[in-house]
């Protein structure tokens, strides 16, 4: 009997027969990620029902040497969550612990597993009346275990921080089967590292997230959605920063978006129709929101500051939704864009961040830069300007052919967009992860201090490189 086959007997033993497959049909469509640029193969699929059972299946990893890719709803964008191609890896998904513990009233907590789908989540605090304040495109198959791993972002970091912000306390499982056991959540801890900080955004690389205490925020009494035609992303950003001025108590979120990709979007969606008559080179999406104290102010806030912004000469046009259906709309668009720019072709797509300060004129330098580098690409940036992160895409001349296309001319433009972030001082990755796709770029680009001291944790915390490999930490050399 070989060393697989003698994992295999002992972890279908352990699992049982819920706990583990090789049936290639149910395998198979796990085995490439989201977007469809990653596809590998793998030894079986596990799916252990709780903590101890991946324990358990850690040790006999460990033992036999056995490489472990953990996957939620393999919805990300990196290709964090494939596997390779040898098929020597053991794919793990944590889709059957998907148990939310407790959802606790009074500290507004809620305890979850790795499993738990967001929207299972939003549902569950919203029963309580409480919401946990991060939500996605991807809501209603992103799991907690993967937005952990992530440190995914969202349309709320401006108000609520990222994942990172969320989480309170943590579970997690080490590459030798040891539990991690920080899920109590305490206000003051001084002794010594914050290790379950560690383990979020590490992508499974040190451990793997079993379950977390996340933090909750009262449920929304009203909200007020309103869109604006603005003629620049430098006016956007002085639009921006006067309702910072008078309404950040009540600022939930600040999007952009040009008239391309608003046009894409009206082009995808037959039913979509455009929040205001005239044309705009740019658009803003302002969501301002408050809980029962503030409800009753937020009408007249929201007219308010439409007022004082068009006296200001910051705005073109702008309206207000009418109803909660037409804020649903004026959101699907921007949630709509990725797919609509899809629908027109290949593209080279960037998840970037730069200083707050700097993101207008990054963005206004970088797509005439990207244009007059590669004749016939048209450069767009939309998304979170508050929180200095935008996804910059570059789509390819009308008529590539998209596999040579990204294979070539695609991949010497993202190093090159790389680039321009570097210089301008941000991040190639501000809220998608590394994964394989930036992996070899963040080896490029990163500061060498910082890639040591990753490959020592790396080393220190799974010295058989079983967790995740060839994910997030670029090799030596």
């Amino acid at each position: 009997m070989s060393v697989n086959d003698e994992f295999l007997v002992a972890a279908q033993s352990l699992l049982g027969p819920r706990g583990l497959t090789r049936d290639a049909d149910l395998i198979t469509p796990w085995l490439t990620d989201w977007r469809g640029r990653f596809h590998g193969a793998a030894i079986a699929m596990a799916s252990p029902a709780d903590t101890n059972e991946l324990a358990g299946l850690m040790q006999l990893c460990s033992h036999h040497r056995v490489p472990v890719v953990p996957q939620g709803g393999n919805s990300g964008m990196s290709g964090g969550a494939t596997p390779d191609g040898s098929g020597t890896a053991l794919l793990l998904s944590l889709r059957r612990m998907n148990a939310i513990r407790s959802v606790d009233v009074a500290p507004r907590e809620a305890v979850c597993e790795a499993g738990v789908v967001l929207q299972t989540l939003h549902d569950a605090a919203a029963a309580q009346g409480l919401r946990f304040p991060l939500t996605l495109g991807g809501k209603g198959s992103a799991t907690v275990g993967g937005l952990i791993a992530t440190n995914a972002g969202g349309t709320q970091v401006l108000r609520h921080g990222s994942m990172r912000a969320q989480v309170l306390g943590l579970e997690a499982v080490l590459a030798d089967g040891r539990v991690f056991d920080a899920l109590t959540p305490l206000k003051k801890d001084n002794r010594g590292f914050d290790l379950k900080q560690l383990m979020i955004g590490s992508e499974g690389t040190l451990g793997i997230v079993t379950a977390a205490t996340l933090r909750l925020q009262p449920a929304l009494a009203d909200r007020v959605v309103l869109w604006a035609g603005i003629d620049s992303i430098r006016d956007a950003r002085k639009l921006l920063l006067h309702v910072q001025n008078l309404a950040e108590d009540i600022l939930e979120g600040f999007e952009v978006l040009p008239e391309h990709s608003l046009d894409a979007v009206l082009a995808l969606l037959p039913a979509a129709r455009a929040p205001l008559n005239g044309r705009h080179r740019w658009h803003a999406l302002i969501e301002l929101a408050a809980d029962n104290a503030g409800a009753a102010a937020l009408p007249g806030r929201a007219e308010e500051l439409l007022t004082s912004a068009f006296e200001a000469g910051l705005l073109e046009d702008a309206t207000i939704a009418a109803n909660e259906a037409q804020a649903e709309a004026f959101w699907t668009i921007r949630d709509e864009i990725s797919p609509a720019e899809r629908a027109l072709g290949p593209a080279m797509q960037h998840d970037i961040s730069v200083p707050v300060a700097a993101m207008a004129d990054f963005v206004t330098e970088a797509v005439a830069a990207v244009e007059a580098r590669y004749e016939g690409t048209t450069a767009i940036a939309f998304g979170h300007l508050g929180d200095g992160n935008v996804h910059f895409h570059v789509l390819a001349p009308k008529g590539a052919d998209r596999a040579p296309w990204e294979a070539s001319q695609g991949k010497e433009i993202s190093s090159f967009v790389h680039d321009l972030v570097t210089q301008w001082g941000g991040s190639i990755s501000a809220e998608h992860g590394i994964g394989q796709l930036k992996r070899d770029e963040l080896g490029r680009l990163g500061h060498p201090v910082q890639l040591d001291m990753m490959r020592a944790v790396k080393a220190a915390l799974d010295p058989l490189g079983l967790l995740n490999p060839g994910k997030l930490v670029p090799p030596c050399g």
